[in-house]
């Protein structure tokens, strides 16, 4: 921050771009004009917070067609004749289809080498937490939960995931919350990556049929350490709170109740517990408070971080369990903050990806106001009489009209088509630099003919600065995902669900699929000539099919059914290891029991006969 000429108040930081708005940064503050933007100027909104709350609602105007309206305030109603005609819409749908891919899928490194038996125990466990993962995913819708986040974070530079343990579903749920709502308490030094404290807060408007007033609503969670067991009860003026749970001791006094598992150093007087994903007790647990605020008690400088908890009212929850300082049996804050882009360094808010552009969308609506002025004179020409022998009145220009003129008298018509063409043309350039530097190329925004490209390598040229934009933007989201799966597991494992029993956290990924045109046929022919030769693995090969678009939907069952069909490469293993236990294993069949040889009796052996004198004459023969 500086002055200039002790005039106007330079503010640089990550809202800066949009400094050319007058309406977002007046000439003496450089702050957001107030009347387009009371809800960033509540008194309980932190100053750091209000021109981040003005950007959101800045770039909300562009996405919905409605930012005529914000430059009404001051630039007066003539600005409401401004043409939208939803270009910002279309760069964020394009963006965000391109970031996402035509698919999803959850995958957890490891499960692809699970062959069913009991062998691998690392691999059957892998696979096990990917099919609850899975299962999870498409109970809790959470495709759709991706699509609200991801439309937010493109369009705002932020997205934001809330995650809690739902009693009555027995099942962790995830939702997509508006970054205007959210407010982290960040530390001053470090990233500030993951808070100790996070606060979602917005107003409710009066109701006047339930005698409801304006009001506030807080929801809170803050990492703090393990303190006395609580349980729901109500205060002195009626208001549902929670209290330490005591018992007697044995001198009458009363003494706090430590919960299930916990233990307490006698030294230090430090509360542990040991987490199911943990191999070291931990010292902190996960706080949540859900409380609402009427307005009018909210006086003197408070924000949201120090709200009076005196005049706080709170909720309950589907369970009964009262929303004041409940202790989730956590040691993480689960909620998920998602950046568009890479944060700069020590900083935790993104980019939007209208942010670089938002002048030329400005000068897209001026062309095209333009260009409907002009199209009006061009459908209906002016025309100029002299020498008519009637007034003005009598004249229509229609088909077949009929002008009656004196004698010299002219007809002129004022061509202005000329003027509409070089607008189009204006507005095509105008699209084409958006293009360029939001790298994203004509091509994807459907207004090339790809037949009209020279050949697949130009194609694949042109969409060098698309993959450059998705690299960078995937990157900056592959740990955040990981880390939302991360915390589904240890919900469930916290939740104690029957059939996540003996599971071990396992790190899962949310993987994206391809975003540009797949030559299917090339890619099975390099996998079948890599498999064939023996420089590609059968796993390596499913999973390059699978992410090319091939519909596999598990990659350990595709291997399974490849195998039992390789009576060739199964014959060659047996010849190999002359094992035919291994060779059924491969095909995945039984091996078949051992034929049995059957026992040859052998006839008893002829008893010899005496052999004869030699003396003997033979049969009746007589002695010499």
């Amino acid at each position: 921050m500086g002055l200039i000429a002790g005039a106007r108040r330079l503010v640089i930081d990550g809202w800066s771009w949009l400094n050319y708005k007058p309406v977002f940064a007046d000439a003496d503050r450089g702050m957001p004009n107030r009347r387009a933007f009371p809800e960033a100027a509540a008194t309980w909104v932190p100053a750091d917070d209000e021109r981040r709350l003005a950007a959101y609602k800045v770039l909300a105007g562009y996405d919905n067609n409605q930012a005529a309206e914000l430059a009404a305030v001051v630039d007066g109603p003539g600005a409401r004749e401004r043409r939208e005609f939803g270009d910002p819409a279309m760069f964020i749908e394009t963006v965000m289809a391109h970031v996402l891919g035509r698919e999803q899928h959850i995958a957890v490194p490891g499960a692809e080498d699970d062959s069913g038996d009991t062998g691998d125990a690392e691999a059957a466990m892998a696979a096990r937490v990917q099919e609850l993962l899975q299962k999870w995913a498409e109970t809790e819708l959470l495709a759709m939960r991706v699509q609200q986040t991801e439309r937010k974070a493109v369009s705002l530079g932020d997205g934001v995931y809330r995650l809690a343990w739902d009693p009555a579903k027995k099942r962790a749920t995830v939702r997509a919350m508006d970054p205007g709502f959210y407010f982290p308490v960040l530390p001053e030094d470090g990233d500030g990556e993951f808070p100790d404290c996070v606060h979602f807060a917005w107003d409710l408007p009066e109701d006047p049929k339930r005698g409801l007033k304006p009001r506030l609503r807080r929801i809170t969670y803050e990492l703090a350490p393990i303190g006395p067991a609580t349980a729901a009860g109500v205060d002195g003026a009626g208001r549902a709170v929670r209290a330490p749970v005591t018992v007697e001791d044995g001198g009458g006094a009363l003494q706090p109740v430590l919960g299930p598992g916990d233990t307490v150093d006698e030294t230090t007087g430090t509360v542990t517990r040991m987490y199911p994903w943990n191999e070291q007790p931990s010292t902190v647990t996960c706080y949540l408070t859900d409380a609402t605020w009427d307005l009018g008690d909210l006086k003197g400088p408070v924000d949201v971080d120090d709200l009076p908890m005196s005049k706080a009212q709170f909720a309950t929850r589907s369970d009964g369990e009262v929303l004041d300082r409940l202790d989730l049996l956590l040691d993480f804050i689960p909620v998920v903050h998602v950046p568009n882009t890479v944060p700069a360094a020590e900083e935790h808010w993104g980019q939007s990806s209208l942010a670089k552009v938002l002048q030329v969308f400005d000068e897209l609506q001026g062309a095209d106001t333009d260009a409907a002025r002009a199209s009006a004179t061009t459908g209906l020409p002016m025309i100029g009489i002299s020498g008519a022998s009637v007034g003005r009145e009598a004249y229509s220009v229609g088909p077949g009209a009929v002008f009656t003129l004196g004698e010299n008298g002219k007809l002129i018509t004022v061509d202005t088509s000329p003027a509409l063409r070089e607008m189009r043309d204006h507005v095509h350039d105008l699209t084409d630099r958006a293009s360029t530097n939001a790298r994203l190329p004509a091509v994807t925004l459907g207004t090339l003919d790809p037949s009209k490209v020279p050949s697949g390598y130009a194609m694949e040229l042109t969409l060098g600065p698309l993959d450059a934009l998705v690299s960078s933007m995937r990157l900056a989201r592959a740990h955040k995902y990981a880390l939302l799966l991360k915390f589904v597991q240890r919900l469930h494992l916290a939740g104690q669900h029957p059939d996540w029993a003996g599971i071990r956290v396992q790190a899962a990924q949310y993987v994206f699929g391809p975003y540009t045109p797949t030559d299917k046929a090339a890619i099975l022919e390099q996998v079948a000539t890599g498999v064939d030769k023996g420089v590609l693995s059968l796993e390596t090969a499913i999973k390059m099919l699978m992410e090319a678009g091939f519909p596999i939907e598990d990659a350990a069952d595709e291997i399974e059914r490849i195998q039992s069909r390789s009576f060739e490469k199964a014959r060659a293993l047996a010849d190999a290891l002359g094992n035919p236990e291994a060779v059924a294993d491969y095909l995945g069949l039984e091996a078949p029991p051992e034929p049995e040889v059957p026992q040859v009796v052998l006839p008893a052996p002829t008893p010899e006969l005496p052999a004869p004198d030699e003396g003997s004459g033979g049969v009746g023969g007589t002695d010499a």
